[in-house]
């Protein structure tokens, strides 16, 4: 019983070296990949902007030439902050849901690896990604307005909050905890599943470089666009852009007329962008935590 205690107290890890290494790494990894992101949300809007949709390669073109490299950035602000805040919250409601369901030798099973990464998706949903990708998401679509309506991040937020309440934040809530469930169960048991094979050719004892650790990243993140939430998230686009009040009833009735409206195809708009941000978020975010975690909680 001591040793299994013991093992289990090994494999404990630091909440608040969790917070911060996780709010570092969600911050670092969400201004490096921002404009793949801008670019796929832009593509997801398609119908609401009432003309041909675009490839990526145009609303890039498109988007550099109307409002340059800072028409990239749009909301990034609202992003960056989010991000940091729910990948803190990620990392560490993970790191606690793997500890309780660690057995008894202190080693947690693909399964287990999942279902704690379901618990910290969707509990990263409800406090911090639908409020930070409602807001950009209304504000990639206002900066693409003739005469933006929002002056600013502070500005944006105060003018959604004053019009639509603080439920304005929180439209598409219900794909969004399904599709950050489903993304975080695959893509932190693809994660550990990968990393446990990759230990095995280091020397017992040693970290795995920072180049590996970048390369199993990416492949969950390659895992994780392949699985069906890509559904998901157009519905939540559109849920939270700037007309989804007079447009929509509620998540069932978007995702109706999409189908219905604009084709099956439509709800894999963006893919592209969207694949090409989860290769380079996958291997930043796990990279950037693993080397931080460390210096973080030796401090504490």
């Amino acid at each position: 019983m001591a040793s299994a205690q013991t093992a289990k107290g090994k494999g404990k890890e630091n909440p608040v070296a969790s917070l911060a290494a996780g709010a570092i790494a969600g911050g670092t990894e969400a201004f490096v990949t921002y404009p793949l992101e801008s670019l796929k949300t832009q593509l997801q809007f398609g119908a609401l902007e009432g003309g041909k949709p675009l490839t990526p390669y145009q609303a890039l073109r498109q988007t550099l030439q109307q409002r340059g490299v800072a028409g990239l950035y749009a909301g990034v602000t609202a992003v960056v902050i989010g991000n940091a805040v729910k990948a803190g919250v990620r990392f560490t409601t993970y790191d606690q849901f793997k500890s309780l369901l660690k057995d008894e030798e202190g080693k947690l099973t693909a399964p287990r690896s999942m279902l704690a990464g379901l618990g910290a998706g969707m509990s990263e949903a409800i406090i911090a990604v639908t409020p930070s990708e409602t807001i950009k998401t209304k504000m990639i679509e206002d900066s693409k307005r003739a005469v933006p309506k929002y002056k600013g991040f502070v500005h944006g937020v105060q003018t959604i909050i004053k019009e639509e309440g603080y439920r304005g934040v929180y439209r598409g809530v219900g794909p969004v905890m399904l599709r950050q469930g489903a993304n975080s169960a695959v893509r932190f048991s693809s994660y550990s599943t990968l990393k446990q094979f990759a230990q095995g050719s280091v020397v017992p004892g040693t970290q795995i470089p920072g180049w590996m650790t970048f390369g199993i990243g990416a492949t969950a993140g390659v895992i994780t666009v392949c699985e069906w939430r890509l559904l998901h998230l157009v519905v939540k686009t559109r849920m939270q852009s700037l007309r989804a009040k007079a447009e929509y009833r509620n998540s069932l009735h978007c995702a109706y007329r999409i189908l219905t409206e604009e084709g099956v195809l439509k709800f894999w708009k963006g893919t592209v962008p969207r694949l090409g941000r989860l290769i380079m978020s996958g291997g930043i975010i796990f990279t950037v935590y693993e080397k931080t975690y460390p210096v973080i909680a030796a401090v504490l």
